[in-house]
């Protein structure tokens, strides 16, 4: 198996560039997600007095939420090695097979984006989940041979930012299976600033309060703006870095107030603009926009309809009040009438 398809990282040993170490090692270090945390701390003491490895975990939610830092914060907890892998690598049995038959005790295997699984290959995984045994077929037609090889206590953890498309048989097999949802700005600035002393920045409170406005409620995003807020302190020969900095650095990146970048203002301009606030097909959007309809569905779209300025309906998107707003337009006199027509059936 080649380098690009399985990667093995001791947690204990970090990896010595400053982009990894700004994970956390451990749930204390691990900033938001308190009833996840709360959860997963009693599990792993109750696995650790018990002399058992933990049970299997999946976890779902947007990406850059800390799925695979909690993965590697659980091998440590559990004096076991992260193995990383993720399920588009896994093509073949004997790649999985591969990963499994190298395992030691109490070890975490972490498959990203485990909905990505090949069937074949999803089939080899279910009994080294349940009974932690592999069967492998040797030779073919009346020859073939099943060979049955124990393996050793571990556990899986899968990451999926699409639960829907896991199949229930293996959706089933998961002990714990918990979502990440968005942090807030509180939380998000705390990981700011904790990324900050890691790095060797001086990073005043309103910078930090500032990159986590616009991180979209997204620590890996927030970690990025970090950097990029580093690169430009460090250019014009700043010691420390204040609101104003940080405000100019993210300006430059296109980033606003509320976190939304040049591609989510497109979408919005294009909603209103062209197509009156909608209703508009997604395909017709993303023929718009020349994107792809995936792209706008799982990038641009959740954050947009999280932060209320679109609308999924039967037939298609729609602009919301607040989008008209922020884009600076008056909403014609029927919009208006349509929502307060809504607002009224609502209360």
């Amino acid at each position: 198996m080649t380098e690009e398809k399985r990667r093995f990282l001791d947690p204990a040993d970090g990896t010595g560039e400053d982009e990894t170490s700004l994970r956390p090692l451990s749930l204390g270090e691990f900033v938001g997600q308190e009833k996840l945390k709360e959860k997963l701390s009693i599990f792993i003491q109750a696995a650790r007095q018990r002399g058992e490895s933990l049970d299997h975990c999946l976890f779902y939610g947007p990406p850059g939420l800390g799925k695979t830092t909690l993965a590697s914060i659980i091998a440590r907890e559990m004096g076991g090695q992260l193995r990383v892998t993720t399920g588009p690598a896994l093509e073949k049995t004997g790649d999985l097979a591969a990963i499994l038959s190298n395992l030691e005790p109490n070890d975490v295997l972490f498959i990203d984006e485990i909905h990505r699984l090949p069937s074949n290959v999803e089939e080899i995984l279910y009994p080294g989940m349940e009974d932690f045994s592999l069967h492998i077929i040797v030779g073919k037609g009346p020859l073939a041979n099943n060979i049955c090889l124990t393996l050793p206590k571990f556990t899986l953890v899968g990451a999926t930012t699409r639960l829907g498309l896991l199949t229930s048989p293996l959706r089933a097999r998961f002990g714990i299976v918990e979502q990440l949802s968005l942090y807030d700005e509180t939380e998000l600035a705390g990981i700011v600033a904790r990324g900050a002393r890691v790095l060797g920045i001086s990073l005043r409170e309103e910078a930090a309060a500032e990159i986590a406005r616009r991180s979209r409620g997204t620590p890996r995003i927030a970690l990025r703006l970090l950097r990029r807020v580093r690169d430009v302190s460090e250019v014009r020969g700043l010691v420390s870095v204040d609101g104003a900095v940080a405000v100019t650095a993210l300006d430059m990146l296109g980033l606003d107030s509320s976190g939304l970048d040049e591609g989510d203002r497109r979408i919005l301009r294009i909603i209103v603009d062209l197509f009156d606030g909608g209703p508009v097909g997604l395909s017709t959007l993303g023929a718009a926009l020349n994107e792809e309809v995936q792209t706008i569905e799982d990038i641009y779209e959740p954050y947009l309809i999280q932060q209320g300025f679109i609308e999924r309906t039967p037939r298609g998107r729609k602009a919301t009040r607040n989008a008209w707003l922020y884009l600076g337009k008056n909403p014609p006199a029927e919009k208006q009438e349509q929502w307060q027509l809504q607002f009224s059936e609502e209360e």
